[in-house]
């Protein structure tokens, strides 16, 4: 056994590398099993990655020959910081790649459906924030908690960071709650989403066809026009996608404090998911700097959407995973705070999720695609929007997801922060 240890000497990086693509080969071919027409898709990974996180954590495979380069006892381990990083690679490419797909059509888009898109933001993360006030004032609950799964349920780092910060600034010995909580409620707050922008056109019987039809007449593609030759840097488009990124990382660091502390309190920024999703909604709007051609072509778009999808979940499914395990070995409170969390999670993910449809559906009259487009944005929710394109089969749903995306992201962060000020 030591002999197949020596022989195979595998460092962290190879251990890393090889986990991402075990894990996306395997989620792959789960996400493609069909339940009664339903499957995971993308989302496969992410439930692997998971279980793989967990399985990482398992005491006395360090000992394992080969295997046990892989153990990870908990969310401190070294190997977790480069599963963040893979992450937040994917995380970048995705929504960058989802912000020049719709930004030729997404102000236009916007300015028809402002009516629509805002309020089904606000109503969605309203929802969810009334669940979570209902769910503090159990006894023995709490807003730390609460908030937490709030959190976890919307799939949102910003809300986790900004119920983490007022929580530290007023009762830091429940940080740990806030933690439990979302790691809790994270997994059903993404396999949830993706279930139900599937469940939803085979409810209604929705004619597809038709369906896209109707998206394409409300988010009619138009091409920049221009009176000279714009010069391409490069054929595939990285010089538009790399500027696009840049700026975007850039924006998405700006900080604004949310209270008397200043910079030194909780503060709010778009993140690496706003940052560069608004200013490549804007790049691709606009289309050149002067003279140069920002244009990222659609086959480099589509590969960086998919690829940064997976590498998204794989890095957030076993961070994830790990982290779970990590907070209920660590929680004092038993497990049936757990399954309180758990189900919290699913009524604050599924609810929103319900009333947001009904709303989009009787009172703003969105065809089916831009209703599904505009919860996928109003939840945060990056697969289940990878797992919408799929299902419509058009790309015109990433329009609905980015301009519900903003409000929801801004409401979600105040809300965790309001509810620990004013429940704590």
């Amino acid at each position: 056994m030591d002999f197949l240890s020596k022989l195979i000497g595998l460092g962290q990086t190879p251990v890393v590398l090889l986990s991402v693509f075990i894990i996306c080969a395997i989620g792959y071919a789960i996400g493609a099993i069909k339940v009664k027409g339903l499957n995971l898709g993308t989302a496969g990974v992410f439930l692997f990655a998971l279980l793989f996180g967990y399985l990482c954590t398992l005491p006395g495979l360090e000992n394992v020959p080969v295997l046990g380069k892989f153990f990870m006892a908990d969310a401190s381990d070294a190997k977790i910081s480069s599963f963040k990083f893979i992450s937040n690679i994917g995380l970048v490419l995705f929504v960058t790649s989802v912000g020049c797909i719709a930004g030729p059509k997404f102000f236009r888009d916007l300015k028809s459906n402002a009516k629509s898109y805002v309020p089904m933001g606000a109503l969605i993360i309203a929802m969810g924030a009334v669940v979570t006030v209902l769910f503090a004032m159990i006894p023995g609950i709490g807003a730390a908690y609460a908030t937490g799964i709030l959190s976890g349920a919307l799939t949102s780092t910003p809300a986790f960071s900004a119920a983490q910060g007022a929580v530290e600034a007023m009762a830091p010995e429940q940080l740990g709650l806030v933690s439990l909580g979302h790691a809790v409620a994270y997994p059903f707050g993404v396999i949830g989403v993706v279930l139900f922008v599937q469940i939803m056109p085979r409810i209604t019987k929705a004619d597809m066809a038709k369906e896209r039809l109707l998206i394409g007449q409300t988010a009619e593609k138009t091409e920049q026009k221009q009176s000279k030759k714009l010069a391409k840097i490069d054929e595939f488009g990285f010089f538009g996608f790399g500027i696009a990124v840049v700026l975007g990382i850039v924006l998405g660091a700006i900080k604004i404090p949310l209270s008397g502390e200043g910079f030194d309190g909780p503060c709010f920024s778009l993140g690496l998911t706003g940052g560069p999703l608004l200013m490549s909604l804007i790049l691709a709007h606009f289309g050149h700097i002067g003279p140069v051609s920002l244009k990222v072509e659609e086959h480099t778009l589509k590969s960086f959407r998919e690829f940064g999808l997976m590498l998204f979940l794989v890095g957030a499914g076993v961070e994830g995973g790990v982290e779970l395990v990590e907070q209920i070995a660590a929680s004092e409170y038993g497990i049936m705070l757990v399954v309180y969390g758990f189900a919290a999670g699913a009524v604050m993910t599924i609810l929103p999720m319900i009333v947001g449809y009904l709303f989009a559906k009787k009172i703003c009259k969105l065809p089916l695609l831009n209703n599904l487009g505009s919860i996928t944005g109003g939840m945060t929710s990056t697969p289940a929007l990878g797992t919408l394109i799929g299902v419509a089969g058009t790309d015109d749903v990433a329009g609905a997801y980015a301009s519900t995306y903003p409000i929801a992201l801004v409401l979600v962060v105040l809300a965790s922060q309001l509810i620990n000020t004013f429940m704590l």
